[in-house]
């Protein structure tokens, strides 16, 4: 990355944070003429977006935080004219479990004979594939209709329920816990556990929860790009941030990297922003700020009221594998398995049983986790040598193990929450994973584990909240605004996840935002 430019004296927008959210703001912004400042802390843009090489000597770019992509627009990267690509799954998901004694599974992806055959296998007959059908198909029709309204000006509530025009989905997602609609339409309980865990992605929640926060989760996990797909960045996360930084820059954005915004002080038609360096201080000024950084930040640079504490729930695991383990159930290929989302521990009754666990404040005796190979679709990301040797990444992300666990000694947790989430994957293998495992230029695995109070000290995630706080309705509601980035501060826009219709990597809250100050000049 260049070195950062000296931000000067005054610009028509400021944005403070150059995580994906941000540079889309910044490239929007600068393209339509707008002088643009990004006053990024780290020494690097792309926020939780990024690609690295975690493992010391070892030429593996890893997606380390945020890793697929559904929720982002093909309309941003064709406005933004982004050099960044993404490929699909053929395999949508592999689930393992042992019955009477026999290693078997779901495997979802293929084709319609493959799934149907699939279920058959698991369940013995043809309801739940049927089931399943009309679910998702109904997911699907809301998909198609939500989708395109995030880049618009927030719908009301009976907008939004008037577009969807399903009244039976409107219940099912909007008004009564998932949970209810998954015990009605499902009775296996493998199945059931495998619909449950697109409402727990980064959500500390049980299926009947009556706040509904699940359901959000689930909402946003089913309607990316108008069909649910959740596909593969080429080249890892970093692409995508790589191709927004350089977008923002050509437009003419000023990226000031180490530059860290400590305050904003506003009357609401003019801004100024105090930074700091390694060498020292500085204030910049302008019409308008953005903050892409969770609402906690923005309050504490504003002086405002703090919102209500966020807290993150999971555990993310990056691997390089010499090659994939072997499967105890061999009518699966690793290679398929592995290449969509692999569910361990994560029946139905075992969710809700690791929830109680980590609510009473316990480790989840079987942690709940989702894996999955981006190498397979995606060899880009390792060097030539480790694509003829045959290595392979692993991505692990465990679900239900908040914050508050490791409050005591972070370190010794992770530990104890890494091998029990490892033992659980190693009971549906016919080898042991740490036999797989590649080693990097000192000997040791290739193996790293971040909790949610890693996240907040690596990027200031609130509590490791992914989301920077609970999921929004993509609906208007007292105090959101017409975008669903305004503040209490006429020209200070929150432009990260917290906003509404904000979580993932979407671009979405960069882009309202973005539309929000030039709508409003």
């Amino acid at each position: 990355m260049p070195p950062a430019t000296e931000p000067s004296r005054t610009y028509d927008a400021i944005i403070v944070g150059g995580g994906h959210n941000g540079l889309v703001a910044a490239a929007y912004l600068a393209r339509a003429g707008r002088t643009v400042l990004v006053l990024e802390r780290l020494g690097r843009t792309g926020g939780a977006a990024v690609s690295t090489r975690p493992f010391t000597g070892v030429d593996a770019r890893l997606s380390r935080y945020s890793y697929l992509v559904s929720l982002l627009p093909r309309k941003i990267v064709r406005d933004l004219g982004l050099n960044f690509r993404v490929r699909g799954r053929t395999i949508s998901s592999y689930t393992p479990v042992e019955r009477a004694g026999r290693p078997t599974g779901l495997l979802v992806g293929g084709g319609e004979r493959r799934i149907r055959e699939a279920f058959e296998r698991l369940t013995g007959g043809k309801e739940e594939y049927q089931a399943w059908q009309r679910f998702y198909a109904m997911t699907g029709r809301v998909a198609e209709r939500v989708f395109p309204t995030l880049t618009g000006p927030l719908p009301s509530r009976e907008e939004l329920r008037r577009r969807i025009d399903d009244e039976e989905a409107w219940r099912v997602l909007f008004e009564e816990p998932i949970g209810v609609a998954i015990e009605a339409n499902f009775t296996d309980d493998l199945v059931r556990g495998v619909v449950l865990t697109d409402a727990l992605i980064g959500t500390f929640a049980d299926a009947h929860d009556t706040s509904l926060r699940q359901n959000r989760c689930f909402l946003y996990h089913v309607i990316g790009g108008g069909t649910g797909a959740w596909d593969v960045p080429v080249g890892g996360m970093g692409a995508l941030t790589d191709a927004l930084a350089a977008a923002a820059r050509s437009a003419g954005a000023v990226l000031a990297t180490g530059h860290e915004a400590v305050r904003i002080e506003t009357d609401g038609r003019s801004a100024e922003v105090a930074y700091r360096t390694a060498d020292g201080e500085g204030v910049v000024a302008a019409r308008h700020v953005l903050v892409n950084a969770a609402p906690q930040e923005l309050a504490a640079l504003t002086g405002d009221p703090a919102p209500e504490p966020a807290e993150g729930a999971q555990l993310k695991v990056n691997m390089l594998l010499k090659r994939l383990p072997r499967l105890r159930d061999t009518a699966v290929d690793p290679r398929e398995a592995f290449s969509g989302t692999f569910h361990i521990a994560e029946g139905y009754e075992q969710l809700a049983t690791a929830h109680a666990q980590a609510a009473a404040g316990r480790l989840p005796a079987a942690p709940p986790s989702e894996i999955y190979c981006h190498s397979l679709t995606d060899p880009t990301i390792l060097g030539r040598d480790l694509v003829e040797r045959g290595y392979q990444t692993l991505t692990l992300f465990g679900l239900h193990t908040p914050a508050r666990l490791f409050a005591g000694d972070n370190d010794a947790v992770r530990a104890e929450l890494l091998k029990s989430t490892v033992a659980q994957l190693d009971a549906h293998l016919a080898e042991p994973l740490v036999d797989c495992l590649a080693l990097d230029a000192d000997g040791r695995p290739c193996i790293e584990a971040k909790t949610p109070l890693d996240l907040e000290r690596d990027l200031r995630l609130p509590g490791g909240n992914i989301f920077h706080r609970d999921l929004s309705w993509p609906y208007a509601q007292d105090g959101t605004g017409r975008w669903g980035v305004e503040t209490r501060h006429a020209n200070v826009l929150l432009c990260g996840a917290g906003a509404v219709r904000g979580g993932g990597v979407s671009g979405v809250p960069g882009h309202n935002a973005a539309m929000a100050v030039l709508e409003g000049e």
